[in-house]
């Protein structure tokens, strides 16, 4: 009998993804898919594969019967319920910072290592943070050819991933700074958002229009923020590296969806670029872009809504031995949370065939 799915936060920013993937597939293992979220958003009607379903509200109950759920809410909706959901015979996937680095909770990429997700004793599986997720597939890739030593790692953040206060705010600046010559004196860019009554109340903490911010995530210890902790911590867990050395600073940027990362990789044995092309031709789940003299290289505005990693700018680093420097692009709403827990959930669906 085929599995059931049922879909946590079905109505918020990445859930509504989520279902768009779910009815983009061209077949589904899945004998019933139930939809949970909030008791606000109890009783609405969501098309699933072309059935009307209603939204059931979020409790106990509404695991009974359910094999893989699929969490898409904050962290602390997701500590509490998706152990019930474990206990109620689920497989909880989830996609909040909730159990990511719980040692009795596989963290999962599954183009990386998808052989972790039989170890799952508390029968909850983590998806990664965005931010590492858009680089993972390229450097799971490169890691098992020529093996990664050290990684350091700027990122270019999307609004996005701030939620949909992120993206508000950021259209919110957007008009409020539309005028002619915003930005060509220090504080032009405050003095129109003031104007515009855009004082209070962003989720960033400097102007994000016309500008750059490179602050991503809270402030931990030594000045870090937790962001660039996450591309740490996850990547030495997925990769099952825990001594890998790595730097990350992490930067947001006036773009609404799909970060992008410049990735500074080194690896124990030789690399050259003509090897990363040929392994990174070889992914399915990546798209080599890699033309510099046409203009060819991956933009955020260009891969936004797709579902693949896109990689360019590939360039070996005369400077410093077997390494390479190349830039990643990956929707941050689809492979960089939506796409990756879904795919998780299927791989756990294989086990009920």
């Amino acid at each position: 009998m085929a599995p059931t799915l049922a879909l946590v936060g079905a109505t918020g920013a990445v859930g509504t993804v989520m279902i768009d993937i779910v009815n983009a597939r061209e077949s589904v293992p899945w004998g019933d898919i139930r939809l949970i979220a909030s008791p606000r958003s109890a009783g609405k009607k969501i098309v699933v594969r072309g059935e009307e379903r209603t939204v059931q509200a979020l409790g106990p109950e509404a695991f009974d019967g359910v094999d893989v759920a699929m969490f898409d809410v904050p962290d602390e909706v997701s500590a509490q319920w998706a152990p019930i959901a474990a206990e109620r015979g689920a497989v909880a996937v989830d996609n909040s910072g909730a159990f990511r680095m719980d040692p009795d909770v596989p963290l999962v990429v599954p183009e990386v290592n998808a052989g972790a997700i039989a170890d799952r004793p508390r029968g909850i599986i983590a998806n990664p943070n965005c931010t590492t997720l858009s680089m993972m597939a390229a450097l799971g890739a490169l890691h098992r050819e020529f093996g990664l030593r050290e990684l350091v790692v700027a990122s270019y953040q999307a609004a996005s991933g701030a939620g949909q206060a992120g993206v508000d705010r950021l259209y919110a600046e957007l008009a409020a700074v539309g005028g002619k010559n915003v930005g060509v004196r220090a504080g032009d860019v405050r003095e129109a958002l003031a104007a515009a009554g855009l004082t209070d109340d962003s989720p960033f903490p400097a102007p994000l229009a016309l500008n750059v911010v490179p602050w991503a995530g809270s402030l931990k210890q030594d000045g870090w923020a937790s962001e660039e902790l996450k591309v740490r911590n996850e990547s030495r867990k997925i990769l099952g590296i825990p001594d890998l050395r790595v730097s990350a600073t992490c930067v947001r940027v006036p773009v609404v969806t799909t970060h992008a990362l410049a990735v500074h990789a080194t690896f124990e044995r030789e690399v050259t670029v003509d090897g990363a092309h040929k392994v990174f031709a070889a992914q399915p789940s990546i798209v080599l872009q890699d033309d510099p003299a046409a203009g060819v290289f991956p933009t955020p505005a260009d891969v936004v809504g797709n579902d693949p990693t896109y990689v360019g700018r590939v360039r070996q680093a005369v400077d410093f031995p077997n390494t390479l420097d190349f830039f990643v692009c990956g929707d941050n709403l689809r492979k960089g949370a939506a796409l990756n827990t879904y795919e998780i959930a299927e791989v756990v669906a294989r086990e009920f065939a």
